[in-house]
C-alpha cells in the first residue's frame, strides 16, 4: 500500500531479525536507507544483519554511516565496536589457523560468533578445527545444523566427510568429500581430503591383504607408506602403527614391534589392540613389569575374564622373573628333559667346582664357589618332580620348609657321582672314578684330568 515508505522496510526489516532472518532482513533494511539515506535506524539495521551475517567490514560502513547522522547515538558507537572486534578475532583465528593451533580458532570463532551467530563461515571454520582436534561429535553436530538450513552446503558436507575420515570411516566420508565436490568444483580441501582418504583405503587394504597371504615384508613396506599419507589421521594412523606391529612381532623384530606399539597408543591411547600387542611383546623379551603395566589398563578398561587371565599371567611371570632361573644356571630350556638337566648339571658342575679354580684369585674363586652353590640349587630343584612343579608355577619353595640358604651343594655333587665308583673327595687331587648312565664300563681318572691341569698353591 506504501512501498515508498522507509519505515515499513525497516520494520519489517526489525521483525525478521527477532526470527533469526538476517539475511531477508538484510534486504529490507538497505532498501529503507535506500529510500530515505538519512533513517538512522535503517543503517543500524542494516549494520547489525550484515555483523550478524560475518561480514564485520560492511557492518563498519553501515555503523559510521549512522554515526555521521547522529554522533551520539549509543548503539551505533557499541556496535561498531562489536563490528571491529569480530575483524580482530578473524584476523588473530586465520594466523592461528596457518600455526595449527585449533584451540584458539576455536576460542576466537566462539567469540566471534556472539556477534554474528548467523555466520556460516565462522562456524565452518570453528567445526574443521573441532575436527582437527578429535572433536569429532561436536564438530558434525555444527556441520548438520548449516545443512539442515543449506543441504548444498560444501563447506557443511566437507566437515561432515573430515569427521567421518577421522573416525577411521573412510568409505563414507569419500561419499561426502565427492558431493562437496559435485556443489563446488573448486574446493580445494575437499579434493585434497578426497584424494587422500582413496590412497589411504587402498594403501590399508593391500597391506591387509599381504599380512593375511603371509608376505610379511610387502606388508611392511604398504603400512609405512599408508603412514606418510595424512599425519593428521591420527585414529587411521593408530591402527596403521598397530598393524605393523603385528608384522614386526611375526617378524621376530620384537623392538620395532614395541616401538610401533607406543607409538599407536601415543596417537590413541583408549586402543585396546595396541596395548595388547605390546603386552605380548613385552612378555616375549621377559620385560614383563611393562607387560603386567599394559595388561592392568587393559582390564581396567575391559574387565573381561580373558584379560584378567593375561594380567594374572603376566604377574606370575614377573613373579618368577625376581628370583633366580634355575634354567639359565644350568644353560636349559623350560622344556628341557631329566636327562637333559643331568647333563647340563655335570658339566656346570664340574665347570664351577672350586677345586678347577684353586690357582685363580681370590675374587675368582669366590664368584666361582657362588656359582657352584647356585648349580646345586637348580639341580635340587629341577632334578626334583615336586619341586619343579612348584618352581615351574611360581610357587614360593620356601613353603616347603626347604631353606636353599641352608644346604651343602658338595653333598649334591657327591650323590649325583657317588656311590660305588663314584667321586672321592679325601683330597683335591685324589683319583675318582666316573661311571656314566646307562653304561657299563666304569672309567676311573684323576681328578686333574677332570678339573684341568694347575695346581693350587
Amino acid at each position: 500500500m506504501c512501498p515508498k515508505n522507509a519505515s515499513y522496510y525497516g520494520n519489517r526489516a526489525a521483525t525478521l531479525m527477532m526470527l533469526g532472518r538476517f539475511r531477508e532482513a538484510l534486504g529490507d533494511a538497505q532498501q529503507s536507507v535506500r529510500l530515505d539515506d538519512s533513517f538512522v535506524r535503517g543503517h543500524l539495521r542494516e549494520g547489525k544483519c550484515h555483523l550478524s551475517l560475518g561480514n564485520a567490514m560492511a557492518a563498519c560502513r553501515s555503523f559510521q554511516r549512522a554515526l555521521e547522522l547522529d554522533h551520539k547515538n549509543a548503539q551505533a558507537q557499541q556496535e561498531f565496536k562489536n563490528a571491529n572486534a569480530v575483524m580482530e578475532y578473524e584476523k588473530i583465528a586465520e594466523t592461528d589457523f596457518e600455526k595449527r593451533d585449533f584451540r584458539k580458532v576455536v576460542f576466537c570463532m566462539d567469540r566471534a560468533l556472539e556477534f554474528a551467530p548467523a555466520c556460516h563461515r565462522f562456524k565452518i571454520l570453528k567445526a574443521e578445527c573441532l575436527a582437527m582436534l578429535g572433536r569429532y561429535p561436536e564438530a558434525q553436530s555444527v556441520a548438520s545444523d548449516i545443512l539442515r538450513m543449506d543441504s548444498t552446503n560444501a563447506d557443511a558436507l566437507y566437515v561432515r566427510g573430515l569427521c567421518l575420515y577421522y573416525e577411521d570411516c573412510i568409505e563414507k566420508a569419500v561419499q561426502f568429500f565427492v558431493q562437496a565436490l559435485r556443489m563446488a568444483p573448486d574446493h580445494e580441501k575437499a579434493c585434497i581430503a578426497c584424494r587422500n582418504a582413496k590412497a589411504l583405503k587402498a594403501k590399508k587394504e593391500d597391506g591387509n591383504k599381504a599380512f593375511k597371504e603371509g608376505n610379511y615384508k610387502l606388508a611392511y613396506e604398504l603400512y609405512t607408506e599408508a603412514l606418510g599419507i595424512d599425519p593428521n589421521n591420527i585414529k587411521t594412523n593408530a591402527k596403521l602403527y598397530c598393524n605393523r606391529g603385528t608384522v614386526n612381532s611375526k617378524l621376530r623384530k620384537l623392538d620395532d614391534a614395541i616401538e610401533d606399539c607406543t607409538n599407536a597408543v601415543k596417537l590413541d591411547d583408549t586402543y585396546i589392540k595396541a596395548y595388547l600387542r605390546r603386552a605380548q611383546c613385552y612378555m616375549d623379551t621377559e620385560q614383563y613389569e611393562e607387560a603386567v603395566r599394559d595388561y592392568e589398563k587393559v582390564y581396567q578398561t575391559e574387565k573381561t575374564k580373558e584379560h584378567k587371565q593375561l594380567l594374572k599371567n603376566a604377574q606370575l611371570e614377573l613373579k618368577k622373573s625376581k628370583r633366580k632361573d634355575y634354567y639359565k644356571i644350568l644353560g636349559v630350556d623350560k622344556n628341557a628333559s631329566e636327562d637333559e638337566i643331568k647333563k647340563a648339571y655335570r658339566k656346570r658342575a664340574l665347570m664351577h667346582h672350586p677345586d678347577r679354580h684353586s690357582g685363580a684369585s681370590a675374587e675368582v674363586q669366590k664368584e666361582e664357589e657362588k656359582k657352584f652353590k647356585e648349580v646345586g640349587e637348580a639341580f635340587t630343584i629341577l632334578s626334583d618332580p615336586k619341586k619343579k612343579t612348584r618352581y615351574d608355577s611360581g610357587q614360593d619353595l620356601d613353603e616347603e620348609g626347604m631353606n636353599m640358604g641352608d644346604f651343602d651343594p658338595n653333598n649334591i655333587f657327591k650323590a649325583f657321582f657317588g656311590g660305588p665308583g663314584g667321586f672321592s673327595f679325601e683330597g683335591r687331587w685324589a683319583c675318582c672314578s666316573w661311571e656314566f648312565p646307562d653304561h657299563k664300563p666304569t672309567h676311573s681318572l684323576p681328578l686333574r684330568q677332570l678339573f684341568g691341569s694347575q695346581r693350587g698353591p
